[in-house]
């Protein structure tokens, strides 16, 4: 008989998805080149979306879920990888259109997979995950853009308890720059303040009427709320500045004007980390591995088991969850 081990399915219940744990077997798996034994994943909000149903992440059902992946290759048809590398995956559709991390195995395709840095181990790397990945994606950008500079100006991290706005927060802080972090939740100050945040912003402030040009105050920004909240820092961002736009958590509108952009000459950069390319992968995580201090990683981090999952996805998208979650699979 073949062997059998557990993997958290999103399936069809009366027309939604429902998620619960199933047993299944290699033979189930999608037929892609690289088998790999999952050791680590996380929990991101757009996991939490998908377990708990308050978003339709999935386009397919049935469908594994967990869109970040730190494990090792047990067989592949690929020359890139062999049996024993140590890998990470995140994005690329997973827990969408292919699926996941949440099962002790998962075929997965060649191009997907990058090699574990050598700076972290596998639970580290799913402490950073798809939220820490895409925080340093969006620092790369600012970097790129030229305005922010170290001990110039303050750079903005919206949703900074969060997963990506933690990481965000503690990457700046590391390269020197003055980081505002604006959270809703008073007792994550300190939490902060320890990951290297100067400043503090109710988000509240930002969650107000959008007046189409503000005080300048940020030179840069990493938004991870949308909505208002992001019009509003644009309406704040310095003649020049830019900032980097990776989620939305406070919603998809975006209820601005032209005006920052045309008077100001503010940039909104879109950060995409589903399907960003290699180039652009490897680099952020070079980023993390020479920036993201590694104490301040395991303060905001907490690990806990897959079979706690139902229950953590409800307190994500509450806004209940500080900093990262990594989901221990094996």
């Amino acid at each position: 008989m073949s062997e059998t081990f557990t993997a958290l399915m999103l399936e069809d219940v009366d027309g939604k998805p429902r998620a619960g744990f199933r047993e299944i077997t290699k033979a189930d798996l999608p037929d892609n080149d690289v088998l790999v034994e999952v050791a680590y994943s996380s929990l991101n909000y757009k996991d939490g979306l998908a377990i708990s149903g308050k978003g339709r992440i999935a386009r397919r059902l049935p469908m594994v879920a967990g869109i970040d992946i730190a494990g090792t290759v047990v067989e592949s048809r690929s020359p890139a990888w062999k049996a024993g590398d140590k890998v990470v995956a995140n994005g690329w559709g997973m827990s969408e259109t292919e699926w996941g991390a949440y099962t002790r195995f998962q075929r997965l395709k060649p191009e997907w997979l990058i090699r574990l840095p050598d700076a972290f181990t596998m639970e580290q790397a799913m402490a950073i995950g798809t939220a820490g990945y895409t925080a340093a994606l969006c620092v790369d950008a600012l970097e790129d853009w030229g305005k922010i500079q170290p001990g110039k100006g303050e750079v903005l991290v919206t949703g900074a308890a969060g997963g990506v706005g933690s990481t965000a927060v503690s990457l700046l802080s590391s390269k020197g720059y003055a980081v505002v972090a604006s959270t809703g939740r008073a007792e994550t100050h300190d939490y902060l303040r320890s990951l290297g945040a100067t400043a503090f912003l109710d988000r509240a402030e930002l969650a107000g009427e959008v007046r189409p040009l503000q005080k300048e105050r940020w030179s840069g920004a990493v938004d991870s709320v949308g909505s208002t909240t992001l019009a509003n820092a644009l309406a704040q961002t310095v003649y020049g500045g830019a900032v980097a736009a990776c989620g939305l958590a406070g919603g998809h509108d975006l209820p601005g004007t032209v005006m920052p952009h045309i008077l100001r000459s503010v940039t909104l950069i879109g950060v995409d980390s589903v399907f960003a390319p290699q180039a652009k992968r490897e680099r952020a995580w070079r980023t993390l591995a020479d920036h993201l201090d590694r104490t301040k990683l395991a303060a905001m981090t907490e690990t806990h088991k897959m079979s706690e999952l139902p229950d953590l996805a409800k307190r994500i998208v509450a806004g209940l969850v500080r900093g990262r979650v990594v989901i221990e699979i094996a």
